[in-house]
């Protein structure tokens, strides 16, 4: 009896040690399981916090390097920063969010690919190659819109002068053309094919060609009488002319119209009908 109760103890000991091993490796898992994700965690909450940082400085050195290079007085007036400030901004501002938003969509997902979801280093890759092909499409949209403004405000400045009705439509001209080669370069760098691209730009060079030659028909002829007129100059400021039923004293001249004042009348005759009909100078 007491042999084999003796040896009682010792098998429960054994049986406890054994019971009691399993125990403590599952403990030491799931202490190295916190332990991991902990680590995790601080590495994604840092790769957040930098991104913030990042995005914030990198958006305030974009706007600053703007405003320092004269960027807000050249687009003044435009209909792009018109439309900006309707909505409390300006488009200095919209870059300079536009670059921040692009460095915290990186961030965002390198913590995603660093925290180990599902399939996030595949969109990582694939997002790697896009969103800077995006981020360039979309500058050089804003780019276009804003340059297309300004160059419609300068070619409207510099034809003031000029009395034909066919002369408003270039500055619209210009515009649409310059926010036509922007949308080309935008589209290439988002991955349209470039045949598609160069069969449109055909396409719109063509038919700029046919409205300038039917729209501009009596524009190109006056501009290419008022060449010849500029250089044989037979008549200058201050002349008494005579052109058809019309007799004034010439107040100024250029390359598509002639101005011609008489006593209670000014005149602005085009080139091309000075050319067709005529020119007497009363001597």
């Amino acid at each position: 009896m007491n042999g084999s109760a003796s040896t009682l103890p010792a098998e429960s000991s054994v049986l406890y040690t054994q019971m009691s091993v399993p125990i403590q490796s599952d403990n030491g898992i799931v202490d190295q399981l916190i332990q991991a994700v902990g680590l995790r965690f601080v590495g994604v909450l840092i790769i957040l916090v930098f991104g913030l940082i990042l995005a914030y400085t990198a958006g305030t050195l974009v706007q600053r390097l703007l405003v320092r290079i004269g960027v807000p007085d050249a687009i003044e007036g435009t209909a792009f920063e018109r439309t900006a400030r309707d909505f409390e901004t300006s488009t200095v501002e919209i870059i300079s969010w536009l670059t921040r938003y692009f460095v915290l969509g990186a961030s965002l997902l390198a913590a995603l690919s660093f925290a180990g979801v599902n399939y996030a280093d595949r969109f990582w890759l694939v997002t790697a190659g896009i969103l800077p092909q995006l981020f360039v499409a979309i500058l050089v949209l804003i780019v276009g819109v804003v340059i297309g403004d300004k160059v419609e405000l300068l070619v409207t400045e510099r034809f003031r002068g000029v009395k034909l009705p066919q002369v408003n439509i270039i500055p619209s001209l210009a515009k649409y053309t310059i926010f036509f080669l922007a949308s080309l370069v935008a589209l290439s760098q988002i991955g349209v094919a470039t045949l598609a691209l160069i069969v449109l730009l055909a396409s719109y060079m063509l038919a700029l060609i046919v409205l300038s030659a039917v729209a501009f028909r009596d524009l190109l002829r006056s501009g290419a009488a008022g060449t010849y007129l500029l250089f044989t100059q037979p008549y200058s400021i201050g002349d008494e002319i005579v052109v058809g039923q019309i007799r004034g004293v010439v107040q100024e001249f250029d390359m598509f119209v002639t101005h011609v004042e008489s006593e209670d009348e000014v005149f602005i005759i085009p080139n091309a009908r000075v050319f067709e009909d005529g020119v007497g100078r009363v001597r």
